[in-house]
């Protein structure tokens, strides 16, 4: 087997590429229903129900358990990753969402500020705890069927 079919039949890439791909279309086809638009930003954007991060992370760490142990150094390594991801999900890119929408409401007030701005912040960054938590418990999951 040369080295790009060894690449495309690892299952440790394509199981939590796959379960990113169908979080995020997910995700396209939600706000589809929901808001009657299509926005294709969801398919590559961060933020939203579930946390695609989390899912992988947590995935990969799932998958990685079950095949070297749930005592290895590698399993603890990736467990490790996961948790920083969603710590960091849930509260740094969190925080930055919460600032950049305070910020475009600050420069969208008349006669507060003369900023002029190209194009608004980014405002859906992070995830809720609760985004967050479905979101690894989609990976528990999809990790122990793989």
């Amino acid at each position: 087997m040369n080295d790009f079919q060894k690449f495309i039949t690892n299952k440790y890439l394509y199981v939590p590429l796959l379960l990113w791909f169908c979080i995020q279309t997910f995700k396209v086809i939600y706000e589809l229903i929901k808001y009657k638009k299509f926005n294709f930003k969801r398919i590559i954007g961060a933020g939203g129900m579930p946390s695609s991060h989390s899912a992988i992370t947590m995935c990969i760490s799932t998958m990685i358990g079950k095949s070297s142990g749930f005592d290895s150094s590698i399993y603890a390594l990736s467990l490790i990753v996961a948790l920083v991801v969603m710590y960091d999900a849930a509260g740094v890119r969190r925080a930055a969402g919460k600032q950049a929408k305070l910020l475009n409401k600050i420069i969208d007030t008349p006669g507060l500020t003369n900023v002029q701005v190209q194009e608004k912040l980014v405002e859906v960054l992070g995830h809720t705890p609760i985004q967050v938590l479905v979101g690894a418990i989609l990976g528990i999951v999809v990790g122990f069927i793989a």
